[in-house]
C-alpha cells in the first residue's frame, strides 16, 4: 500500500482512479478495460508529480525526505555492492543496530560502508531505534575507519537520520564525546571518504558521518543542525511555525550547494526517490564510482589537503582556496578586496591622517 503525503491530494485520487480502471470487475461485472483512458490519466498523473515536486517548499521536501517509502540505506548497500560483509559492536559496549557497516565491492574495488539506518516497518524501526545513534554506534564506525584507513580502503557512508539519541543510557556512556570522536577521524583520514545523505541529515547524528571529501545530497533529502521543529520551538515557542522555520535554515540541497556546504546533487526520479528506488539506486552508484574514481591518483597527503581545504572554505567569501589545486601544498588566504582596504587603512591611519591634514590645509590657502 502506497503512502501519500498532504500535498498529494490530487495525484493519490487519480492513482485510485488508474487501479479502478485496470480492475476488470466493475459494478456491471466484468467490463472491457480502457487503456486509452488508463494512458491519459497516466500522463495527468506524470505531469501533476511534475508541476508538485518542482515547486516543492522546503518543509514539504523535509516531510519527503521523511517519507515512509523512501529507500534505506540497507536497499542502497544491497543494490550497490557486491560481497557485502557487516561487521559489529565497538569492543566496548555492544552493538548499535541503528548504523550497518562493512566491507563491500563496487566496480571490484573494496570499499568501508557505514549506513545510518531508520528500519522499514515499526518493529524494525524500533529495533534500529529509528536511526538514531547511539554512543557504542560511533564507536564501532571509528573502530572500522581507522581499519580502513590502515589497509588503504575508502570509505561510503549513506547519511540518514534526525540525529543522535538524546537518551540519559548514552549520555552516560558519553554520547558527546563518540560523536567528537568520529568527526575527528572522519577528518583525519587518508583515504577518500564520500558521504550521501540519502533522507534526514539531523544534527551532529549525520555531521559524526559527513565529515567528508565529498558531502552529496539526494534531491530531496535535507541537512540541519536541528530539525524544523525544533528550531520552530526554540525561536517562536510554536511548532507550528515549522514551514518559516524550515525556510530560514536553508536545509535543502539546492540552497546548501549554493552555499558550498555540499558538493554535488543527485537528481530523483519524477516523484522522488520512493517512488522509483532502482533508478535511484543507479544513479547513487554511478556518482559514488565517478567520485572514488577522482580520488584514484592522489596521495594521502592530497586527499586529506583537499578535505582540509574543502571545510575551511565554507563560509568564507574567496576564503582557503590554495590547496584545491592539488598540485600546492598548505593553505593559503585569498583576502577579500574590502578586506584589504579596511586593513591598510586602518595600519596605515596616521600616514591618511597626515595626508588628509596637509590636503586640507593646501585647499584652505589657496581658497583663503
Amino acid at each position: 500500500m502506497k503512502n501519500y503525503l498532504e500535498f498529494e491530494k490530487e495525484i493519490k485520487s487519480l492513482e485510485s482512479e488508474v487501479e479502478n480502471l485496470k480492475s476488470p470487475f466493475g459494478t456491471e461485472g466484468i467490463s472491457e478495460v480502457d487503456t486509452q483512458k488508463i494512458k491519459t490519466t497516466e500522463m495527468e498523473i506524470n505531469e501533476k508529480l511534475k508541476q508538485t515536486y518542482a515547486n516543492l517548499n522546503s518543509w514539504q521536501k523535509t516531510l519527503v525526505a521523511r517519507h515512509e517509502d523512501r529507500p534505506r540505506a540497507k536497499f542502497y548497500i544491497e543494490k550497490i555492492f557486491s560481497n557485502f560483509t557487516s561487521l559489529s559492536g565497538d569492543r566496548y559496549f555492544g552493538d548499535d543496530k541503528s548504523v550497518t557497516a562493512g566491507f563491500g565491492l563496487i566496480n571490484e574495488k573494496s570499499v568501508l560502508v557505514i549506513g545510518q539506518e531508520k528500519g522499514e516497518d515499526l518493529n524494525s524501526r524500533i529495533e534500529r531505534n529509528f536511526g538514531m545513534m547511539r554512543p557504542e554506534g560511533y564507536r564501532k564506525c571509528v573502530r572500522l575507519m581507522n581499519l580502513a584507513n590502515r589497509f588503504n580502503i575508502p570509505v561510503v557512508t549513506f547519511i540518514d537520520t534526525p540525529g543522535a539519541y538524546p537518551g540519559i543510557g548514552a549520555e552516560q556512556r558519553g554520547q558527546a564525546s563518540a560523536i567528537a570522536n568520529s568527526i575527528e577521524c572522519s577528518m583525519s583520514l587518508g583515504v577518500p571518504n564520500i558521504s550521501i545523505i540519502i533522507g534526514e541529515g539531523g544534527s551532529g547524528g549525520a555531521i559524526a558521518l559527513a565529515s567528508s571529501n565529498k558531502v552529496i545530497m539526494l534531491e530531496n533529502s535535507i541537512y540541519s543542525v536541528i530539525s524544523p521543529e525544533g528550531c520552530a520551538s526554540i525561536l517562536w515557542r510554536d511548532p507550528s511555525k515549522s514551514l518559516e522555520a524550515a525556510e530560514a535554515m536553508k536545509l535543502t540541497a539546492k540552497d546548501l550547494f549554493s552555499l558550498g556546504v555540499i558538493d554535488e546533487i543527485i537528481n530523483e526520479p519524477v516523484g522522488g526517490a520512493h517512488r522509483d528506488p532502482e533508478i535511484i539506486a543507479d544513479e547513487v552508484k554511478n556518482c559514488l564510482i565517478k567520485n572514488l574514481k577522482y580520488f584514484e591518483n592522489l596521495s594521502k597527503e592530497q586527499i586529506y589537503e583537499h578535505r582540509k581545504s574543502k571545510f575551511l572554505k565554507i563560509g568564507r567569501e574567496k576564503g582557503f582556496t590554495k590547496s584545491s589545486n592539488l598540485s600546492d601544498k598548505g593553505l593559503g588566504f585569498q583576502e577579500p578586496f574590502y578586506q584589504k582596504i579596511k586593513r591598510n587603512i586602518f595600519k596605515y591611519k596616521y600616514v591618511y591622517l597626515g595626508l588628509a591634514v596637509l590636503i586640507f590645509a593646501y585647499i584652505f590657502t589657496v581658497f583663503k
